[in-house]
């Protein structure tokens, strides 16, 4: 399991552009001065709830949390966003960022529907302390942007029920649009069930050219060459779509406007097979996220669609013949330090 967590470069962006200094921030959690300096921030749970105790308590907005948590320019959304909007409807989108947090932190999101009622909350597995009230507003902020952003509405939850007393309850209750409960026995987002069936309007090739964009670029000219063959074109769907998830073939025919029997026979007349494809084609975008990028190996996994980080592991190898690990400090972009 995961024991660390990975900041985000554009917290200290979000911070300043919202008032608040972030070299006060950094003094009163106990961080080094250069701490958003580095490519790859990881900090532990104890860090990571002093970072945001200390945006708290720095801030003289009480509701810093909700600002930070909300987001309008989809480029700067982390990857775990970009693949949640790539979902079809907003309860695989809740069960693809679930997957990521079990995968790249020691961080759950929960559910639970009972009567009516969708209930989504947080947990951190290694906590030994209560979380900061601005951690809890920021991560209820940021799934709202991701139900919002996707489903293209000003969608509402029917409530929210926080454990903790806030002194700005009116500020939360515009920003969610519903009643928020002080007092609850847990902190928790409920939703209606029936919104997990609601469909999202975001288009996963433009998500993809966000996560990918020299990629993707290398994909549009492949897809406009006459010459390029059945098998490309089926890799090169295929790779618009990993973003989260594993891929099936009916999800390929369709996007290629043909039947799953068809597409299955045409790629056994060229010598190849859909699985076979669908290698090659993380392949490609392994080798492409681990050279070009600052993203974590579980996180790599997750976009790839694996199951979990060993799993991404073991394929690589196999692929490559050395760890994934091992590939990247070899092949590393000099960019990337």
């Amino acid at each position: 399991m995961a024991k660390q967590f990975r900041v985000s470069n554009s917290l200290r962006v979000k911070l300043e552009e919202s008032g608040v200094a972030s070299p006060a921030v950094l003094r009163a959690a106990g961080l080094p001065r250069d701490f958003f300096d580095q490519s790859r921030i990881l900090v532990n749970t104890l860090e990571l709830f002093a970072l945001w105790r200390a945006i708290g308590d720095v801030s003289k907005d009480p509701a810093i949390g909700l600002k930070l948590g909300t987001e309008t320019k989809v480029e700067r959304f982390h990857p775990i966003g970009i693949a949640a909007l790539a979902a079809e409807k907003f309860g695989p989108a809740i069960d693809y960022m679930a997957k990521y947090k079990r995968l790249s932190a020691p961080e759950e999101i929960l559910q639970t529907k009972r009567g009516g009622e969708w209930s989504i909350r947080f947990r951190w597995t290694l906590a030994v302390e209560v979380e900061p009230p601005a951690l809890i507003e920021n991560c209820f902020a940021w799934l709202l942007t991701i139900a919002r952003q996707g489903t293209g509405s000003r969608l509402s939850p029917l409530r929210v029920e926080l454990v903790q007393v806030r002194g700005h309850l009116k500020q939360l209750e515009r920003h969610f649009g519903c009643p928020v409960v002080c007092g609850a026995t847990q902190n928790a987002m409920i939703f209606r069930v029936t919104d997990a069936e609601l469909p999202f309007v975001t288009r996963n090739s433009e998500l993809l050219e966000m996560l990918a964009p020299q990629f993707e670029h290398e994909l549009e000219h492949r897809y406009a060459d006459e010459q390029n063959s059945f098998i490309e074109l089926v890799r090169g769907a295929i790779q618009q779509r990993l973003t989260g998830r594993r891929p099936s073939i009916e999800e390929i025919a369709d996007d290629l406007h043909t039947s799953s029997r068809t597409l299955q026979r045409r790629l056994q007349d060229a010598g190849s097979s859909f699985q076979r494809v669908l290698d090659d084609a993380r392949r490609q975008l392994a080798r492409y996220y681990l050279s070009n990028s600052v993203l974590e190996l579980g996180e790599a996994a997750y976009l790839l669609g694996y199951e979990d980080a060993n799993s991404f592991a073991r394929a690589f190898r196999g692929w490559e013949g050395i760890p994934p690990k091992h590939w990247r400090e070899s092949h590393r972009s000099p960019a990337v330090h």
